[in-house]
């Protein structure tokens, strides 16, 4: 049985295969959750007691940090397969390329979970506690999720760290864009938490449910 082609004609080894497959079945579990978790927060806006918050300015700057993130990321993984298909001064240059790359992503993970906890803090700062209201606590509750899963993402990019340094280029080429796909994914449930708290109110869900 001979192994799959990956993109940019690499042939990754079936560890790798096994962990592609590994990550796509996670990242649909986590979607699911996610998506439940957001439709439990758009039903209890439909309760008398909702009290919705201001989302502190920070959310702006981590989506900006994770958009990065996945960009450079995306990048890396370029590089590490361009530096895979080279022999000589050429493969150098890619694999220098993609660890300046891989380092710069691994900064924007650590820069959104920061901005992060500075959105907290200045949630803190107004008094907003995370048991104040449902509507404060969906909020710790998504973020802290979300940042969970960012932490994981970092773990997996030492592995993918450990990878370029160590491995052959072929498999670091192979753990940088599994990495790569994560950060993708990261992005994407962020859209989703970050429009839902922040264009998602009470009177928009009684409309589209027809209450008055």
């Amino acid at each position: 049985m001979t192994a799959l082609s990956s993109p940019g004609g690499l042939h990754p080894p079936r560890p790798l295969q096994a962990a592609g497959i590994g990550l796509w079945v996670f990242m649909g579990v986590g979607s699911a959750l996610f998506t439940l978790f957001v439709a439990a927060y758009i039903m209890r806006m439909e309760s008398s007691d909702w009290s919705s918050i201001a989302l502190p300015r920070q959310l702006w700057l981590s989506t900006a940090w994770l958009i990065a993130g996945s960009l450079v990321m995306q990048a890396a993984a370029g590089a590490a397969e361009g530096a895979a298909g080279r022999a000589g001064v050429a493969s150098h240059a890619h694999r220098r390329r993609a660890t300046l790359l891989l380092a710069t992503g691994g900064a924007c993970a650590l820069l959104f979970l920061a901005s992060q906890w500075w959105a907290w803090t200045a949630l803190a700062q107004a008094r907003v506690a995370w048991n104040g209201n449902a509507a404060a606590s969906f909020f710790y509750l998504l973020t802290a999720l979300h940042g969970l899963h960012v932490i994981g993402g970092l773990i997996a990019w030492g592995v993918a760290w450990r990878g370029l340094a160590n491995a052959a280029d072929e498999r670091a080429a192979r753990l940088i864009r599994l990495c790569a796909r994560y950060w993708h994914f990261l992005f994407g449930i962020w859209l989703l938490l970050f429009s839902t708290l922040a264009g998602v109110t009470p009177e928009i869900v009684r409309r589209i449910c027809g209450i008055d």
